[in-house]
């Protein structure tokens, strides 16, 4: 859908130390197209992996930073150069917090690494974000908002803390003794303003991605299907145009206070971006319910297809299309669409097993990288 851009992100040096099962690797990238080979639990999602999270600060496939350390290291470090100019390095260490570092400098704001580099990853098991329970679609939606706004990240850290606050409270002795409302009436306040920040721009960015979700269904489908994405808020009476913050801020104070005698007794807050779900259709029919697997497929390809236009058309920059062993998932058709897509604009990581599922013209401009 994409044919214009101003210029290419190129990751042109990956350096690994410690990373998971790779002790060192090091590697000068020379095509457009990387493609990983080598069998099963060599690390080839690994390597994949090292390239998304130094792009996103974050990977789909470990619930902590420390499990990407190797197990008999206290330290791991991720480092790239991007256009033969910029170094970005991460240093992960066992006991504190990361370290990013742009070209020796380190980063007060984590965030702006997303400055210098983005990435799209599609991997098997993302087809959970369709078919699963919401806290996959949530981080979905999370990951494409924070491309687009870095700031967001910063704004779900605080949420996030927030609730833990919240629900430690309702645990404590100042609440047990005292029954107090003072810091309850402080939590409200800080997560309304938190939370309308969150939902507006998960909102705007679902209307910003819908276009082309429904180009790329439409072309990998080859049909004429209608598809809907819809933002499922617990926020009530709130009118979807309606953008001003003061306006929906005041709308989960309501709501925060209507529900505190339950969090009390639970010491759970089961109101808030949370609990929010994001519903995906087909001729007004729940993909997740009732879609084939082909359709849930087709679906999540979309997603992910879009993501990687909607950045793109976004910044002019393509962000770099992380592939992990998602061919084996698809079927021929659905396959050749995606690789006849793919390497045009965005630099591309591919891990594969076997080479029969690529044609000789895509192998001859590829960079193979045997494991």
């Amino acid at each position: 859908m994409i044919n214009e851009c101003i210029r290419k992100i190129f990751l042109n040096k990956l350096k690994i130390k410690n990373f998971r099962n790779h002790k060192s690797f090091e590697i000068d990238l020379q095509e457009q197209r990387t493609i990983v080979l080598g069998c099963n639990g060599i690390g080839k999602s690994n390597l994949l992996e090292s390239v998304e999270f130094l792009s996103q600060l974050k990977s789909n496939r470990a619930l902590s930073d420390k499990d990407l350390i190797e197990n008999d290291s206290d330290m791991a470090v991720v480092l790239g150069q991007v256009d033969f100019k910029d170094d970005l390095k991460i240093n992960l260490f066992r006991k504190g917090p990361k370290r990013i570092y742009v070209n020796e400098s380190i980063l007060k704001k984590q965030s702006e690494i997303k400055n210098y580099i983005r990435s799209v990853c599609f991997c098997s098991n993302d087809i959970d974000i369709v078919k699963s329970e919401p806290s996959y679609r949530r981080t979905w939606i999370d990951k494409v908002v924070s491309q687009l706004e870095p700031v967001y990240l910063d704004l779900i850290s605080r949420f996030n803390r927030l609730l833990k606050q919240r629900s430690h409270f309702w645990r404590s002795e100042s609440f047990i003794n005292n029954q107090s409302s003072d810091i309850v009436e402080s939590f409200d306040i800080q997560m309304s303003i938190i939370s309308t920040r969150i939902f507006r721009r998960r909102r705007r960015a679902l209307l910003k991605i819908k276009p082309y979700v429904e180009y790329w269904h439409n072309h990998l489908s080859k049909s004429k299907e209608q598809i809907e994405i819809n933002y499922l808020s617990g926020i009530h009476n709130i009118i979807l145009e309606e953008e001003e913050e003061e306006v929906i801020s005041k709308k989960i104070a309501e709501q925060l206070l209507n529900q505190r005698s339950i969090e009390a007794l639970t010491g759970k807050c089961n109101f808030g971006p949370h609990r929010d779900d994001i519903e995906f259709l087909i001729n007004n029919i729940s993909v997740r319910k009732y879609g084939s697997s082909g359709q849930q497929r087709t679906f999540i390809l979309a997603l992910k297809m879009a993501e990687l236009d909607l950045l793109t058309k976004t910044f002019k920059i393509p962000p770099i299309l992380i592939l992990d062993d998602v061919l084996a998932e698809l079927d021929i058709t659905r396959q050749n669409l995606l690789l006849n897509s793919v390497g045009k604009d965005s630099q591309c990581f591919i891990s594969a097993t076997h080479l029969d599922k690529f044609n000789q013209s895509f192998l001859g401009t590829s960079h193979m990288i045997h494991l």
